[in-house]
């Protein structure tokens, strides 16, 4: 059986592919996936908006098993927030909007400012991916995974993107930045979510 990934990061594409060949499955990158129009991500959740994506690409790719996933940070003294929009989240507050930070540093920067304005916030938090797969526009699967973690003051390591820096799992006292990468996909959100995925996948009859 052979799944294509609506994503052209080659991280995720690798820990995909890795993941999914113990199972007998094979991971490819959707074709033609640069020249095919992004649909809108404007859902209220992870997995409406991972549906969003995969149901989109799967009518662009006929045939073929499409999966697409979302991700963000959920804070709860913020109320979840960033949830969704954690990658827009300064730009939503227009935070530092014309800096010539990159917009990484910016989300981050967001993030423990408004932490900071809050007598004695609760650091707890939480990585969730959904994923979605889908063929001919019917969603046929949905999975979904979580990390537990808290937000510290200033970001520690380079080995990540996004708030990885800044998301401790207590556990190992070490970011998702500083964590090696073959263990990160052990623990991740990511990976939680595919290997759910997998797991159904090897119930289902498709």
């Amino acid at each position: 059986m052979t799944l294509y990934a609506a994503t052209s990061n080659p991280g995720k594409l690798a820990e995909f592919a890795t993941s999914a060949s113990s199972a007998g499955i094979e991971v490819r990158a959707l074709p033609s996936l640069a020249t095919m129009p992004e649909p809108r991500e404007d859902a209220a959740t992870f997995m409406g908006n991972a549906e969003l994506k995969a149901i989109a690409y799967s009518l662009l790719a006929p045939g073929l098993l499409v999966f697409a996933d979302d991700s963000g940070l959920e804070v709860d003294t913020l109320g979840g927030q960033p949830g969704v929009r954690s990658a827009r989240f300064a730009d939503d507050l227009y935070f530092e909007l014309n800096s010539s930070r990159t917009k990484d540093d910016r989300n981050n920067r967001c993030l423990l400012s408004l932490l900071n304005a809050l007598p004695n916030p609760t650091r707890a938090a939480r990585f969730v991916c959904a994923l979605a797969l889908a063929r001919d526009g019917q969603v046929l699967l949905r999975a979904e995974g979580t990390v537990e973690g808290q937000i510290l003051d200033t970001p520690r390591g380079a080995d990540g993107f996004g708030y990885d820096p800044l998301f401790l799992i207590p556990s190992l006292d070490l970011t998702l930045a500083e964590v090696p990468r073959e263990q990160k996909w052990q623990i991740s959100h990511r990976g939680n979510a595919f290997r759910s995925l997998l797991a159904q996948l090897h119930h289902a009859h498709l």
